[in-house]
């Protein structure tokens, strides 16, 4: 979700309106997943490398945050919608810890759309926790089957979509292991402006690829040939 702070700055604001109004989207792209019948959705909301922003800039994320949890629980509930929050959770606040362990527990039992926000999250910090987790169990033998069992989202299937907004070209430490075949999807719009007509064509995009996994086209079953 790139481009908040840019959002800002074009319209002669503060960068925290920016974040402000990336919220708004962030539900708004929420419920029209939920209207699609996404069945998952991740939102990259706060990376590792995040803390090196501006002592103010990280306050503020961390207390929007916080008040996110508390007014959108509710809301998630009515939607039968179930949150979860992957990364590290050693650098947040013992509030936002408990919080955030309430708005799980208070969805655990919905059915539908499962929303995903990573924060304080790394690629590289995922990969190293998983494999530490099966050095601590034992394991001397590590196949990928056993690695991508102790990732984070380790709950969810691979995603078949990544779209990243701002119009910057890269993952930027995103689950790095999960994103090996998906199809990537990158657009200038910044992500104040990505709305459910924005989503819209990027699934046009990821429809109109052919997904191969290796293979090639012949090989592959008609209803296969089309994400």
């Amino acid at each position: 979700m790139d481009g908040n702070g840019r959002w800002a700055k074009k319209r002669l604001l503060p960068r925290v309106a920016g974040h402000k109004r990336g919220l708004d989207a962030a539900r708004n792209i929420v419920t029209a997943c939920r209207k699609l019948g996404v069945e998952y959705l991740t939102l990259f909301a706060f990376s590792t490398e995040n803390w090196r922003r501006p002592q103010d800039e990280v306050s503020f994320l961390m207390e929007l945050f916080l008040r996110a949890l508390e007014s959108e629980v509710e809301r998630l509930q009515d939607n039968n919608i179930r949150l979860r929050v992957v990364g590290n959770r050693e650098r947040f606040a013992p509030s936002l810890v408990e919080r955030i362990a309430a708005a799980e527990t208070r969805t655990a039992a919905n059915t539908g759309l499962v929303l995903t926000i990573a924060a304080d999250y790394g690629g590289r910090w995922d990969v190293l926790q998983a494999a530490n987790a099966l050095v601590a169990d034992g394991v001397t033998q590590i196949d990928e089957a056993a690695l991508a069992s102790r990732l984070a989202m380790s709950y969810a299937p691979e995603p078949d979509l990544f779209i990243r907004t701002g119009g910057e070209q890269r993952i930027s430490n995103f689950l790095i292991w999960q994103l090996a075949y998906a199809e990537l999807y990158f657009t200038d719009e910044l992500w104040p402006d990505f709305d459910a007509g924005a989503l819209d064509r990027a699934i046009v995009s990821y429809r109109e690829r052919e997904r191969r996994f290796g293979q090639t086209s012949e090989q592959l079953p008609e209803a296969r040939r089309r994400g």
